[in-house]
């Protein structure tokens, strides 16, 4: 069966934009046009995902964030013009799994949509060897490979490549890692994850002019890329 997504907007353009490429990609559509009726299509369709915008003309889009759980565990995208780095904060703290700022590239949309369902379901319990391209991190083990080279990481790099990889492709807030990786130490600081990141993605990728490994949400968090 296709993944059934559900599409929150106001805006009937977006909803048709978005219809048809998920519709092209395979997926079966369900949409709404306000709060009150995600919230029935929520409950009574049970949808697989959730694209959803925040300026909602009855409630706030973040409300519904929460709301949206209650009826399921669904994964939910918020796609919204509102790009602040406090709304994006807030809507990965009530729950939601990734964010895309409008205006938004559909294949990149698509690509996002695609990671979060692989992953949708998956508990970092379980989940015991990550992967991206070539590189394998073994959470069990700590043990982190590129190709059948093992790559030496520092305690606190494996803290917060850990971190990361057990929610692969989505953002991760600074708060978020910190409090993983660095536990109950005192003052732990965003200029000190930006060191660690640093120092992984300079052991992590190839030379060369390829794509981040560690994607950076300016002011929000990090992600680590999954093939899509």
């Amino acid at each position: 069966m296709p993944a059934k997504v559900l599409v929150v907007d106001d805006e009937p353009a977006i909803r048709r934009l978005l219809r048809n490429t998920l519709i092209r990609a395979g997926y079966t559509v369900i949409e709404a046009g306000d709060g009150r009726q995600a919230l029935h299509q929520a409950a009574t369709e049970h949808p697989t995902a959730v694209l959803l915008d925040l300026g909602l003309p009855d409630r706030d889009g973040l409300t519904l964030i929460p709301l949206l759980r209650t009826h399921g565990d669904a994964v939910i995208l918020v796609v919204s013009a509102r790009d602040a780095v406090d709304e994006k904060v807030t809507a990965l703290d009530l729950g939601a799994d990734d964010f895309v700022s409008k205006p938004f590239d559909t294949d990149e949309l698509l690509a996002r949509l695609r990671v979060a369902l692989r992953h949708h379901g998956s508990s970092e319990t379980t989940k015991k060897i990550v992967r991206h391209g070539d590189i394998s991190i073994d959470l069990d083990r700590r043990v982190v490979c590129r190709g059948d080279e093992e790559l030496h990481l520092t305690r606190k790099e494996h803290d917060v490549l850990a971190v990361l990889a057990r929610h692969i492709g989505r953002v991760v807030t600074h708060e978020r890692v910190l409090a993983a990786a660095w536990g109950g130490e005192e003052e732990p600081r965003v200029e000190y994850l930006r060191i660690v990141i640093r120092n992984l993605r300079q052991k992590l990728e190839h030379p060369g002019p390829v794509g981040s490994v560690i994607a950076n949400e300016l002011g929000v968090g990090y992600r680590l890329r999954s093939d899509a």
